[in-house]
């Protein structure tokens, strides 16, 4: 009795049929006398092939056979499907065709280890110098996926199975193992006599693929036995360049502790600190500082922290700059890390660099400051802190007391919009002045009064916000005012007034003092932030 068309397919669980997680079964949609699955196929499409495919299908919910030129050998062969792949050869299939890829049914049991299958079919006459797309050879399948007893059957029971064979990367079964992690596999290549030093076509040994990987286990295994840890690649990587790039901690340790070169340089220059600092892997830089991992060497005119700070690390930045780097070098756009700051607005680390001190009057290719490029890209809150900074340098150069002495570090110094409870009263006050009473050129007459630069001046009139920007202008311009109050420890009613007055406006000068002296609540003095 054969099948009807009508078969309805689901999906189970089971070890039944084919690989992968979701595996297919049939139900005929009537009864069938008992039978065994092999036999029901057979009756159904009077072929093998067809049979097999479905039988061992599972794979059909991934990879159709009309999509990777998978034959019934194929899907029994991967699956170890011992009882359909002896019926096929039975049945005189064709042993060594290959699919889409180039693996045929001897590739695909030495890549999922299934050493019967694949005795099997070896004593079937299939081919064993044979090779996918890739170039992939048994020996590599089966080093690749980490099967041992596969390797010691090719090794011990085939003939001249070449043992430092390359695939189409130049790359031998020792290769594969050590990027693959396969440390069983390793220790059996090793010990068959592999050559341990070979590279492939991009110039990388095993210990640069082990290290790129993060193979912790496979990485100590070829240091033990003694391979070159200077070794570069053809772009001039070591392994330890290889483990940065990677960011695995453990293995960079490893190396470094095994005497790599923590300052060897690529072809285009770059350090290992470099690759830390593009990956952002602050633990990875941490131990190559350690280490003693140069922070000023350039790549082309790029510092480890102008990397940092162009792909916005703070912590990255912070640590190099605990580390000594130079916080004023440029790179071959002549820009300082703070021009890269000031370019993306990153407020985090342009405080971080303007509270350790830098070069504010550096300027790029361009011709400008970093103050004019965040100008120009309308950065509002930057070119404030940036003002502010440039105005607390001048104020520190004239007072022997530079900063606070119960905090040298300048760690609670801050150069961000100011949102404490305490000093929003005043800004009240400020906001009211800036809109209400001050006329549209007197806000500059302030600045100039207070020393603020024409370069301070222009870069806050950037900022257009229609015919009553001056508002928004001396707003700003007084708020960075205040902070230099603030750190100079003055009386913000006096300096107020005083300034009033030198540009002619005691009206308002007296107003406000009077306001000042109503409000018990009105500071005499502001703390530093």
């Amino acid at each position: 009795m054969f099948i009807s068309a009508a078969v309805m397919w689901r999906r189970r669980k089971g070890p039944e049929w084919g690989w992968g997680p979701a595996l297919l079964s049939l139900e005929p949609a009537e009864a069938l006398p008992p039978c065994r699955p092999a036999e029901l196929q057979l009756r159904k499409w009077e072929g093998v092939g067809r049979w097999a495919r479905q039988a061992a299908g599972a794979s059909q919910l991934f990879s159709p056979s009309w999509q990777v030129g998978r034959a019934a050998l194929h899907w029994a062969a991967g699956a170890g499907h011992e009882q359909a792949v002896r019926l096929l050869l039975e049945h005189e299939v064709a042993v060594d065709d290959e699919d889409a890829f180039g693996m045929n049914s001897l590739l695909l049991s030495a890549w999922f280890g299934h050493l019967q299958i694949l005795q099997i079919l070896v004593n079937s006459g299939a081919k064993i110098h044979c090779k996918n797309k890739d170039g992939l050879t048994l020996l590599h399948c089966a080093a690749q996926k980490g099967h041992v007893p596969v390797l010691a059957f090719i090794m011990e029971d085939l003939e001249d199975v070449p043992l430092d064979q390359a695939d189409k990367l130049g790359r031998t079964a020792f290769h594969r193992a050590a990027e693959h992690g396969q440390l069983d596999a390793l220790d059996f290549l090793v010990g068959s006599g592999c050559e341990h030093s070979v590279k492939d076509k991009e110039g990388n040994t095993a210990l640069h693929l082990a290290a790129s990987r993060g193979h912790l286990t496979v990485l100590q295994r070829l240091v033990d036995i003694r391979l070159d840890l200077e070794e570069q690649n053809v772009e001039g990587l070591t392994a330890l360049h290889a483990a940065v790039e990677g960011s695995h901690p453990d293995c960079v340790q490893l190396l470094l502790e095994a005497g790599s070169s923590v300052n060897a340089l690529t072809q285009k220059k770059q350090s290992c600190l470099h690759y830390a600092a593009l990956g952002g892997s602050e633990d990875v830089a941490r131990a190559l500082i350690h280490a003693g991992g140069h922070t000023n060497i350039a790549d082309h005119g790029a510092s480890p922290m102008h990397l940092a700070v162009r792909h916005n690390f703070p912590a990255l930045v912070q640590l190099l700059i605990d580390a000594g780097s130079d916080l004023d070098a440029t790179d071959n756009r002549q820009q300082t890390p703070l021009h890269l700051a000031a370019e993306h607005a990153w407020q985090d680390i342009a405080e971080m660099l303007l509270v350790t001190g830098v070069n504010l009057n550096l300027r790029d290719k361009q011709g400008k400051t970093a103050l004019a490029v965040a100008a120009r890209s309308n950065h509002i809150s930057l070119v404030d802190m940036i003002i502010k900074a440039d105005r607390l340098y001048k104020w520190e150069k004239d007072h022997v007391l530079c900063r606070d002495p119960r905090d040298p570090s300048g760690k609670n110094l801050t150069f961000k919009q100011d949102h404490r409870q305490e000093t929003q009263q005043f800004h009240s006050v400020l906001w009211r002045l800036a809109s209400r009473h001050l006329r549209p050129q007197e806000w500059k007459k302030l600045a100039y009064c207070w020393e603020f630069t024409e370069a301070h001046v222009h870069a806050i009139e950037q900022q257009w916000t229609g015919i009553k920007s001056y508002q928004e202008h001396g707003h700003r311009m007084l708020l960075i005012w205040l902070h230099g109050v603030a750190i100079a420890g003055e009386n913000p009613n006096k300096a107020l007034f005083e300034g009033l007055v030198a540009i002619g406006r005691r009206d308002l000068a007296e107003s406000i003092r009077k306001k000042a002296n109503a409000d018990p609540g009105t500071p005499r003095r502001c703390t530093a932030m």
